[in-house]
């Protein structure tokens, strides 16, 4: 199996229509977010990054600038930079749940499925009420269970009991019949971002 074939970059950009984090914006603050928001949304990524580090230049802790600075790095393709936006977020106000729902995107992109789950957890447990948080992790458990059962088959390819659970999971994403999940199916498919 594929590990990246799960997850795919481009899913992490899914827009949804509020940001979760737990501190009050200011109204001349807004103005800020909405631009770089305006930016992020008409395509221009790189304008964006550069109005974001400018207000960050001045407001060096504000998660809220900082998350979507992430978020930016992440739309540009610049994973390494945005795990490590999302990791110092989670460093500076681990009370956030929505920088580890995003590390954990990152991670599973890359194929690094504990990590995204330990990530989730961490997510799950600041916020027990947070939905996307859930579904991602259940859609990382899946893959983390795909992966074992297909070792399985390799250790032991004479086990009845192993095949029919390979065929629920590749049917539950509507996998094609070559045994790999295919990349619709992204376990962290849904960030935060404004």
């Amino acid at each position: 199996m594929q590990l990246a074939a799960f997850f795919s970059p481009a899913s992490l950009l899914r827009v949804f229509p509020a940001l979760a984090l737990a501190f009050a914006m200011g109204a001349a603050h807004a103005d800020d977010y909405g631009d770089v928001n305006a930016l992020l949304r008409q395509g221009k990524a790189d304008e964006a990054l550069v109005k974001a580090d400018a207000y960050i230049s001045g407001k060096p802790r504000d998660p809220q600038m900082r998350f979507l600075r992430g978020v930016i790095l992440t739309e540009q393709g610049k994973q390494a930079d945005a795990v490590t936006a999302f990791t110092q977020l989670t460093q500076d106000y681990p009370e956030l749940p929505e920088p580890y729902n995003n590390l954990a995107a990152l991670y599973a992109a890359q194929g690094q499925f504990d990590k995204a789950r330990a990530a989730l957890e961490m997510a799950v447990k600041l916020n027990p009420d947070y939905a996307t948080a859930h579904e991602n992790l259940g859609d990382v458990y899946v893959r983390l269970a795909a992966e074992s059962y297909s070792r399985a088959k390799q250790l032991e390819a004479g086990n009845a009991t192993v095949p029919p659970k390979l065929a629920l999971i590749r049917q539950m994403f509507s996998a094609p019949a070559s045994g790999e999940l295919p990349p619709a199916t992204q376990a962290a498919r849904k960030p935060v971002r404004k």
